[in-house]
């Protein structure tokens, strides 16, 4: 039996950051459903809400409280979290809920104590009001033990794991899963896979900018197909003169870089500026100089070849 209860206690604790993330979604539901309020007053007169902007936060968030915690005793972000609220001073084993008393004083802490803060702070903030300052100043205090009494309950919550909040741990509600939790066994293989192969395409996309495409296919080009030969003369220039070695069109304004092929002057001179290291795709030869292709070969020659 103790076995059995320890089980249960231990697949009912709910984790920290889950409680956690309870609280950050509750307040980004606010923020949501504030902005949406506001935009139905967006055509209205600029500051219309302005004075009364605390009661209409208030009876916003007591209706979210009466759909919420009073008739599914959790809030929203505790739903999307399979969590809900327990008596805690109960001393029954199994789930009680929070009384309808514990529900009222949580709207009371939560709701009743932001609007009163805001209010006194508007209040205190007016020039007729403004003499009031030794009721300003108990305001302060007061509310500057609240946020010690707050850190206090947060690093005791850090500890123990139970109550993320002062209103929970003064009310005696905890946070519970609504289902039994049972463990669960997770295969990282997957994980494994996915983490390798993009560590493979960012190595990937890191080294092929380095890599000179052109180049290694000239290499690879060169010592697939040996050259036979090496003619030098103006008959090879007019043989190889009917194609750019580089686009293989006729040649416009075809120049050589000291091998036997033609090159359009835009094609080898746009390579030759985009890599220093440029070199014939076809032999393999580095660029020695730029040089126009010689007068003596006619171009009629080459139409006749």
């Amino acid at each position: 039996m103790a076995s059995r209860e320890e089980n249960t206690k231990r697949t009912d604790r709910v984790l920290r950051i889950s409680q956690l993330d309870a609280l950050e979604l509750n307040k980004a539901l606010e923020q949501l459903v504030w902005a949406q309020f506001t935009q139905c007053f967006h055509g209205f007169k600029p500051g219309l809400l302005a004075h009364f902007e605390p009661e209409v936060k208030a009876l916003l968030w007591l209706f979210l409280w009466r759909f919420t915690i009073y008739s599914k005793n959790a809030t929203v972000g505790q739903s999307v979290l399979n969590i809900q609220y327990k008596n805690d001073f109960s001393p029954k084993l199994r789930y009680q809920p929070p009384s309808k008393n514990q529900k009222l004083w949580y709207a009371v802490c939560t709701i009743g104590g932001t609007w009163l803060e805001e209010r006194c702070y508007d209040l205190f903030r007016n020039r007729h009001l403004a003499s009031f300052g030794k009721a300003r100043q108990c305001v302060n205090i007061m509310v500057g033990l609240l946020k010690l009494g707050g850190l206090i309950n947060f690093l005791i919550f850090l500890q123990r794991g139970k109550f993320a909040t002062l209103t929970e741990r003064l009310l005696g509600i905890r946070s519970v899963f609504c289902k039994p939790q049972n463990v669960r066994e997770v295969g990282f293989e997957y994980m494994n896979r996915e983490l390798l192969w993009h560590g493979f395409a960012e190595f990937l996309i890191f080294l092929l900018p380095l890599i000179n495409i052109q180049k290694l296919k000239a290499k690879l080009s060169s010592w697939c197909i040996p050259l036979t030969g090496a003619p030098t003369s103006d008959n090879t220039l007019a043989t190889s003169g009917k194609q750019c070695s580089l686009c293989g069109e006729w040649p416009t304004m075809p120049h050589t870089i000291g091998c036997e092929h033609i090159f359009c002057y835009y094609c080898v001179k746009s390579s030759f500026l985009f890599d220093m290291y440029f070199t014939c795709p076809k032999c393999g030869t580095e660029v020695q100089s730029l040089q126009p292709l010689k007068s003596g070969i006619e171009m009629s020659e080459v139409n006749a070849l």
